[in-house]
């Protein structure tokens, strides 16, 4: 069952006619599809990953550095989510995405941005993966080879999401007939009471 199907006639429709050149990294959902992605990068094994990658923090404001041993993966995926939606971005613009308030105590909080290095360094490895280059205008794009791979990600998890989306239907449906089923009983012993 497509995913289009149970959305009713309108929905249907449109649904086909916004996405008639297939799926896209904007159709899915931003979490699953970084994730994805990630697993993507680090099974490629082409992304050249820092020796301090284990004793970094990724901001000023940050009090330990991440605890998973893939974040560099998942910040460099989120990286180029961010370059494909929005061409021309450069370092400082991640920075400000990035960056969070900054618990000072009692005094109140102030925006601090991210680290540059981590940035620029995905960035970089992008670039070497032929995934992003350098645009004309300051900044990075995506190139035609990240554009395809983006896509066949995001074509993977919405595949993946329909998969998941039928089989709840499917246990909503088994669990709504079971109550209903369940139902008349209940009210021809109330009946014969």
């Amino acid at each position: 069952m497509a995913l289009y199907q149970s959305m009713g006639p309108i929905r249907e429709h449109i649904y086909k006619e916004k996405h008639v050149g297939g799926v896209t990294l904007k159709d899915v959902d931003s979490q699953l599809w970084v994730k994805e992605f990630a697993a993507f990068l680090k099974k490629s094994g082409k992304l050249p990953v820092p020796k301090w990658t284990d004793i970094v923090k990724t901001a000023t404001f940050k009090e330990l550095p991440p605890q998973s041993q893939d974040w560099y993966y998942v910040r460099t995926a989120a990286v180029l989510r961010r370059i494909y939606l929005r061409q021309g971005v450069g370092c400082g613009a991640l920075r400000k995405i990035y960056g969070a308030r900054m618990n000072r105590g009692c005094a109140p909080h102030h925006h601090k941005t991210a680290s540059s290095s981590v940035l620029r360094n995905a960035m970089k490895g992008l670039e070497e993966m032929k995934l992003v280059a350098k645009h004309p205008d300051g900044g990075r794009m995506i190139t035609s080879a990240g554009r395809r791979d983006a896509d066949r990600i995001a074509s993977q998890v919405m595949t993946a999401q329909a998969i998941i989306n039928a089989e709840a239907e499917e246990e909503a449906a088994a669990v709504e007939e079971e109550v209903a089923a369940a139902a008349p009983v209940t009210e021809e012993v109330v009946a014969e009471e």
